[in-house]
């Protein structure tokens, strides 16, 4: 048993049981060894039953919950900072990276929404890119 709350509620159940049948122990020629059987049996009907599983489940997944809502925070900071590393950009840069990677449009769409064509569209997203990563990794450094 991992857990010591259980361990104790089984020799709880366990004394009880003994207590129950206290007549017919006399009969026993090894009451020690039947406390021992008794307990061991007890704990493989516990873990049998799946309700330890459960609970062990049910403890497992809040500490990944609480996990996840520290790893969502730290996400939400990061899209903060990106939008203002965006903020900073030129005008173009700006607006492309906007229409692909936020409103993800397809090249053919930012070539009818801007008039550029898709090789200038290629390159000014990857200025783009390459400064929003350098600022980014400066931000993260310092």
């Amino acid at each position: 048993m991992e857990n010591e709350a259980d361990a104790q509620d089984i020799v709880q159940e366990a004394y009880l049981k003994m207590w129950n049948k206290r007549e017919g122990l006399t009969m026993i020629s090894n009451p020690e060894a039947f406390s021992v059987t008794l307990v061991k049996n007890m704990c493989f009907d516990l873990l049998r039953s799946g309700k330890y599983l459960l609970q062990k489940q049910c403890v497992e997944l809040a500490a990944i919950q609480e996990q996840s809502q520290s790893d969502r925070s730290e996400e939400k900071e990061q899209a903060h900072r990106i939008r203002q590393i965006i903020a900073t950009l030129p005008e173009p840069q700006q607006q492309i990276i906007t229409l692909r990677d936020i409103r993800e449009c397809s090249y053919e769409e930012i070539e009818k929404i801007t008039g550029l064509s898709a090789v200038n569209i290629r390159v000014i997203l990857s200025r783009a890119r390459k400064k929003i990563r350098e600022q980014f990794n400066k931000k993260k450094l310092s």
